[in-house]
């Protein structure tokens, strides 16, 4: 069971919500502090758990907003104090010191953070860590530690910038271990708290964030820690050259994303480069112009590592399918299924006799027109043939006429080009006359007198057919006229086409 422990706030420093403290027993029974936060529960299961450690002297609440980022992208996140910092145990009586005892006995804490969170963080696990928790982080990787699917790195320390030459440092610290000075302050440390001056600090170029810090600081002295003593430099000299080795990271074969501040003045850069070289699946990132914080740096440095983050997330912890399925649901469930009630209305008056016919005719408007134009002419022709009495048989021509005249409506409106087209068009108009008068001769059976004539009818109507250059000045005109008449009653007109009739005769 884990105990609650307090998360320190200020103004300017706030707990995202969804937060716990707590206490959990690290190796040797030391009482360790870490937090876990939830996201809000917005579309169903959390996206997984970022596993976030900080560098050395850096409590909790100094990622508060980092925390905030992670949540907001669906990630349940553990954060905690490593020993010697924040509100866990501290290794020596004077608690400002930087003290560590190897690298053995921060793996066993590390484990142990795990075994106690584990079921509470959703799978995949993805290691998010800054400075010597990126150290400590990869080391625990390299050493078995598996169930990690990714892992993102600030400026881990795999190598460290002393104000000597690497074997100098490495010597002196021997040195100084061999004569029983570990618990000491190295060269020119001391008893105090980090400097909190702004200007010149090799942290961050924001003075808002770093105010953040110094602030926590200040409201929980306990929060507090100074310079390294040599045990602890040892503990960072040992474990950079372990990392160092090509066949140490052989075996991290997930993906690992480090990302290098371009003007790192704590730890070596080259190095970070190489681990990436070494690590299977290693990439290697630069935030031009970044001091050590890369997480604490200016919004646009920050950016740099948001975007590795994300891609890093999308590629390892993919959004769940889930929220974009409650779209198709609005889509499928609107009221469109209440609206084919007045459909039937629709139905039973398109199933009414009346309307079956009119149909067709709305099919095109301009067809519509000339029909009803048609008919007055078609009357005005049954008047006259009562006075002929024998061109009765005629009137079923004239009324078969509209077929041909609605052809010779529909093709004016599309040859737009040469009157060439026109031609066959006329050519095929007489061929179906001739066929109009052939019906008019079966029903005329009963006088065979007549029907021979119109028979003999129809060996001068080939030759029209053979005339067709005489017959085809008309036609051209026909559809001109009828094309008038369709905005003005052609009854006039019509004549033109009576005319023609007395020369078939």
């Amino acid at each position: 069971m884990i105990d609650s422990a307090p998360l320190i706030e200020t103004s300017d420093a706030k707990a995202p919500p969804g937060g716990e403290g707590g206490w959990f027993t690290g190796a040797g029974g030391a009482k360790l502090r870490a937090a876990i936060f939830t996201p809000p529960a917005r579309n169903g299961l959390a996206r997984g758990t970022i596993v976030l450690s900080g560098g050395r002297t850096e409590p909790i609440e100094k990622y508060y907003e980092v925390i905030g980022e992670c949540l907001d992208r669906g990630f349940v996140v553990l954060a905690h104090d490593w020993r010697g910092q924040g509100l866990s145990h501290r290794e020596l009586t004077d608690p400002l010191k930087g003290h560590a005892r190897g690298h053995k006995i921060f793996l066993d804490d590390f484990r142990a953070l795990l075994g106690a969170y584990d079921a509470r963080m959703p799978k995949p696990w993805i290691a998010l860590a800054h400075s010597m928790g990126g150290a400590l982080t990869l080391l625990a990787m390299a050493n078995g530690e598996d169930r990690f699917a990714a892992a993102i790195l600030s400026a881990p320390m795999l190598g460290v910038r002393t104000p000597f030459p690497i074997a100098f440092s490495r010597m002196l610290t021997a040195l100084n271990m061999l004569a029983g000075r570990g618990a000491q302050y190295t060269l020119g440390g001391g008893g105090k708290p980090f400097d909190d001056t702004f200007e010149g600090n090799a942290l961050t170029h924001d003075r808002k964030r770093f105010a953040r810090s110094v602030g926590l600081v200040a409201a929980e002295p306990k929060l507090a820690l100074g310079a390294p003593t040599w045990g602890w430099i040892d503990f960072a000299l040992r474990t950079t050259a372990f990392l160092a080795r090509p066949d140490a990271l052989r075996h991290v074969t997930v993906p690992v994303v480090i990302v290098s501040a371009g003007d790192d003045k704590l730890v070596d850069a080259a190095a970070q480069a190489a681990a990436a070289r070494h690590l299977p699946q290693g990439k290697f990132i630069t935030v031009p112009g970044a001091n050590h914080e890369i997480l604490m740096e200016t919004d646009p440095m920050r950016n740099v590592f948001l975007r590795a983050l994300d891609a890093l997330l999308g590629r390892t912890a993919p959004k769940p399918a889930e929220p974009p399925k409650p779209a198709p649901t609005p889509v499928s469930a609107p009221a469109p299924a209440a609206a084919p009630s007045p459909a039937p209305a629709a139905a039973s008056a398109a199933t009414a006799p009346p309307t079956a016919p009119a149909a067709p005719e709305a099919t095109k408007p301009s067809e519509t027109r000339k029909p009803a134009m048609k008919k007055p002419a078609a009357k005005k022709a049954a008047a006259k043939p009562a006075a002929a009495k024998k061109p009765a048989a005629a009137k079923k021509p004239a009324a078969k006429k509209k077929a041909p005249a609605k052809k010779a409506a529909a093709k004016p409106a599309a040859a737009k080009k040469p009157a060439v087209a026109k031609k066959p068009a006329a050519k095929k108009a007489p061929a179906k006359k001739v066929a109009a008068k052939k019906a008019p001769a079966k029903k005329v059976a009963a006088k065979k007198a007549p029907a021979k004539k119109v028979a003999a009818k129809k060996a001068p109507a080939k030759k029209v057919a053979a005339k067709k250059p005489a017959a085809k000045k008309p036609a051209a005109k026909k559809p001109a006229a009828k094309a008038a008449a369709a905005k003005k009653p052609a009854v006039i007109k019509k004549p033109a086409a009576k005319k023609a009739a007395p020369k078939k005769k």
